[in-house]
């Protein structure tokens, strides 16, 4: 996996954008614990969300260098057709044997389109690629709001689109692993490593049975995220209550005309990660 001083040419900080949005709705009792989407929530995401839009143009100089620098005689329109024609066909496969929101895995995608056997030079490059197409950097208090549930033994967990590299950015930034950070292990859901992406409601259906083997009933969990579609309708059907995280424009997503969103609203708005912390039992 690359390392920092690697990716360092990428690695700039980014300060969320303000929204219209204010800290409002309550909870009537003290959480048990949290679950957290990761892009646009735990991470400022340059794009809003992991990963490419279809459509957008990524044909900078840096996509050009990237493809240079891996020996890659191929222009950035060229892979980026191939990459979303190759992701759209597998979708269409996984699909047709009744997965309703399909999620791929990003390297053995990036392996048919370079046509590299090397799952470890993929990897590099499928790492690069996203840091062009998609920066992240933390969320303003996100090492305090952790840290602090840490210690109140609050049970931490993550339902989120996700990739491989997805784990590393904790690492990167934080110098810790998620599992260091505070998340429990068994409570750690990418979307890469079950098939389904949001806003199926797959893996918080995971989430909820994973949580009843603890004994913690769902509706004692709070689940946050920035996406009234991705994470507040399936967090809501899987009986969690809920946090709609207001804090960046970039990635604040109301669904506002999809008629799953229409009647939905989160238990709780918040535009910053500390603001959390006052619904956790006092350490």
């Amino acid at each position: 996996m690359l390392k920092n001083n690697l990716l360092s040419k990428y690695m700039k900080p980014l300060l969320p954008r303000p929204t219209s949005f204010q800290r409002s709705g309550k909870l009537e009792d003290k959480i048990q614990g949290i679950l957290f989407d990761i892009y646009g929530t735990l991470f400022i995401s340059g794009s809003g969300d992991i990963g490419t839009a279809k459509g957008e143009s990524y044909t900078s100089e840096n996509l050009e260098n990237l493809l240079n620098s891996f020996g890659i005689p191929q222009t950035p329109p060229e892979v980026l057709n191939r990459f979303f024609a190759t992701i759209e066909t597998t979708h269409q496969t996984l699909n047709e044997k009744g997965v309703d929101f399909p999620e791929v895995e990003i390297d053995r995608i990036w392996m048919r389109v370079l046509e590299i056997d090397d799952l470890d030079t993929v990897r590099a490059f499928a790492v690069e690629f996203e840091w062009i197409v998609n920066p992240v950097y933390p969320m303003p208090n996100l090492e305090k709001t952790l840290s602090t549930c840490k210690a109140a033994n609050v049970l931490l967990g993550i339902i989120s689109n996700a990739q491989f590299y997805t784990p590393y950015l904790f690492k990167w930034f934080l110098d810790s692993s998620p599992e260091d950070a505070g998340f429990h292990p068994d409570l750690i859901f990418y979307s890469y490593k079950f098939g389904y992406a949001k806003p199926s409601i797959f893996m918080f259906d995971a989430a909820a049975e994973e949580l009843e083997k603890m004994g913690v009933s769902p509706h004692s969990i709070l689940y946050v995220g920035n996406d009234m579609l991705n994470d507040i309708y399936p967090a809501n059907k899987a009986g969690f209550r809920t946090a709609l995280f207001a804090g960046d424009a970039r990635s604040l997503r109301l669904r506002e005309n999809d008629p799953r969103c229409k009647d939905l609203s989160a238990d709780i708005v918040i535009t910053d990660l500390i603001q959390i912390l006052d619904h956790i039992p006092v350490v």
